[in-house]
């Protein structure tokens, strides 16, 4: 058996525990299929993020999707989160398996 793969785009934003239900909202108005959220913890140029208070904490937000729907996103994060929150994204190259899913 074969597995065939097909290209995408990973994208993973960072940030405040608070922005949650407003940025999952976002990310399916702007052409998200679907994403995986996790508590995430670390160190920097805000501090240390411990989640030691669930107000306190980040979460790691994962997308898969394609090029175009990520830089929407990407665009859209900058402009409305960037100058207010604590938030980092990056974009990275992955191949998937069902790409119909994403």
């Amino acid at each position: 058996m074969s597995i065939q793969l097909a290209e995408c785009k990973l994208l993973t934003i960072i940030c405040e525990l608070s922005l949650e239900p407003v940025l999952v909202a976002d990310l399916k108005a702007l052409g998200a299929r679907g994403h995986t959220v996790i508590d995430a913890r670390g160190d920097g140029a805000h501090g240390v993020r411990d989640a030691s208070w669930s107000s306190s904490g980040n979460i790691r937000v994962e997308v898969l999707c394609s090029e175009p729907v990520a830089l929407t996103i990407l665009e859209h994060l900058e402009k409305r989160y960037y100058a207010n929150y604590g938030m980092v994204a990056f974009l990275v190259d992955a191949k998937v398996v069902r790409p119909e899913k994403f």
